[in-house]
């Protein structure tokens, strides 16, 4: 059964507390929390107080995606301010394996992104050593982005490439995904949907979470 993910930047900051408890009170599995530092990606978000904030009301897994340089350097604080799962790109961390092996180190699960543009084939040397890969399937940096349609063959190669490992990795798509195209992500492979305007635009949160938890 697949997973969802809704993305916490979409919700509305001057009500935090209660999407935090509507996430509680839904089918959703994960709060998909993306931290960026102006520096990666072209915006800048929130960190360890917003994070440690939600941390306390949360009853579900923190998956914490970070869009910054040198994460390498905040693995500790964010495992003190409430992350399960850390996520670090590709394109940021120089020593990859050792970032990961700090994550677990940390007692965390230790995610893999990678942008629209950095092919699968770069993940075959250290992709069984990650518990999950977070394909982009926008450009990072903004929420409310279109869907860029690469990412099906995208999953199904990423999904050869874990088989030949013989790896349980789990993929997560975040970026643009939606009722349109959720269904067809859960059928090229898929494992966890992060969803952020789907789920805080809607008229009603919960019943579009069920609908993506449904699949």
């Amino acid at each position: 059964m697949h997973l969802i993910a809704p993305s916490i930047l979409s919700a509305d900051f001057s009500q935090l507390s209660s999407d935090v408890a509507m996430i509680n009170k839904s089918n959703a599995d994960w709060f998909h929390v993306d931290v960026m530092d102006g520096v990666f990606v072209p915006n800048i978000s929130f960190g360890f107080p917003v994070i440690k904030a939600i941390k306390k009301h949360a009853e579900k897994p923190l998956d914490v995606h970070l869009m910054i340089v040198k994460p390498e350097r905040y693995v500790e604080q964010f495992r003190e301010a409430g992350a399960d799962v850390l996520t670090v790109h590709i394109e940021a961390s120089t020593h990859l394996h050792r970032t990961l092996q700090q994550i677990k180190k940390e007692g965390m699960k230790a995610g893999i992104a990678i942008n629209p543009h950095t092919p699968v084939a770069s993940l075959s040397d250290i992709v069984f050593e990650a518990d999950l890969i977070c394909m982009m399937s926008v450009n990072p940096g903004f929420g409310g982005q279109k869907f860029i349609e690469n990412t099906y063959r995208k999953i199904q190669e990423l999904k050869e490439l874990i088989a030949i490992h013989n790896s349980k990795t789990l993929i997560e798509i975040d970026g643009g995904v939606d009722l349109n195209n959720y269904k067809k992500l859960i059928a090229a492979g898929a494992d966890v949907l992060v969803a952020g305007n789907t789920v805080f635009s809607s008229s009603d949160p919960k019943a579009t979470i069920e609908v993506l938890k449904k699949g």
